[in-house]
């Protein structure tokens, strides 16, 4: 009987235009021999150069080096006009898949009237340029906005059924929590697949800046062990954080996940780590 396997992916962000591709192309090249499923590239929603960050980056992956890429676009910030240019630019160079996103909203930024939610987005791309994939973005512990996870999966049924075909999680380091979260989509009728966002935690300012800008993502006591043993250990803690995520990786597959997306925070090495410890479950 023919098993199908899971998926591959990595995320990259596109670095300060004052800084140049030249870094993340390096880093880009590194990563092709290990054959993703796709590459998504994000994008920052308070400096609207997509075209200039986002959209460079996706030409580059998809037409230099020939892997399927996906475009975050989140849309808070942006009126229909942007998004459509944005959507021109994509179409240009052939990228028609994206991650549609409301985005953060910043306290000393007021936000545009176009695109309140996700969906607002989804729907507008759905008519606009239909010929694209749209992929939604979703939360196994709870968007941080959302009064409850029941009022959360209901708002993700409304991205579903305005066109998503897919959905990629926020990252998690508790697997039981996205376990849940996968049974109660089923029950409220969701059908997509579902990609589960991984990140390896490999230094102590990744750690600190992640319990900053991610209150809601529960740390298991597994996960706090490593963080406190090896606080003033780098050495450690990198190759700690590396085993964490490939044992998340594992017990993810067994259990018939649809795919792994990796955060990969344009490290090339941690790619191939991961790539070198799990591939035999992707290569299928």
């Amino acid at each position: 009987m023919f098993i199908q396997s899971p998926s591959l992916s990595f995320e990259v962000f596109p670095p300060n235009p004052a800084v140049g591709n030249e870094k993340i192309m390096a880093v880009l090249k590194e990563m092709q021999d290990l054959a993703p499923h796709f590459i998504s590239v994000t994008a920052s929603n308070n400096k609207f150069n997509i075209e200039e960050t986002t959209v460079r980056l996706a030409d580059f992956i998809r037409n230099d080096l020939h892997i399927p890429t996906i475009a975050h676009l989140p849309a808070v910030y942006l009126t229909k006009e942007m998004v459509s240019d944005t959507l021109e630019a994509l179409d240009r160079v052939g990228v028609h898949k994206v991650l549609a996103l409301r985005g953060d909203i910043f306290p000393n930024m007021e936000p545009k009237k176009d695109f309140t939610y996700a969906t607002d987005l989804i729907e507008y791309i759905k008519e606009q340029a239909p010929h694209f994939e749209i992929i939604g973005a979703c939360y196994p512990e709870g968007h941080p906005d959302s009064p409850n996870q029941i009022s959360d999966i209901q708002n993700l049924k409304k991205k579903v059924d305005a066109g998503c075909s897919s959905l990629l999680t926020q990252l998690f380091f508790d697997n039981e929590s996205f376990y849940d979260f996968q049974d109660k989509c089923v029950l409220a009728g969701i059908e997509v697949p579902i990609y589960a966002g991984i990140m390896p935690i490999l230094n102590r300012n990744q750690v600190l800046r992640l319990l900053r800008t991610c209150e809601n993502i529960y740390l298991p006591r597994k996960f706090c062990s490593i963080l406190d043993k090896y606080e003033h250990d780098p050495e450690s803690l990198r190759a700690a954080g590396l085993a964490y995520a490939i044992d998340q990786i594992v017990d993810l597959v067994t259990q018939d996940v649809a795919g792994v997306h990796l955060y990969t925070m344009n490290n090339s090495d941690t790619a191939h780590r991961i790539y070198q410890a799990t591939h035999t479950f992707f290569d299928k």
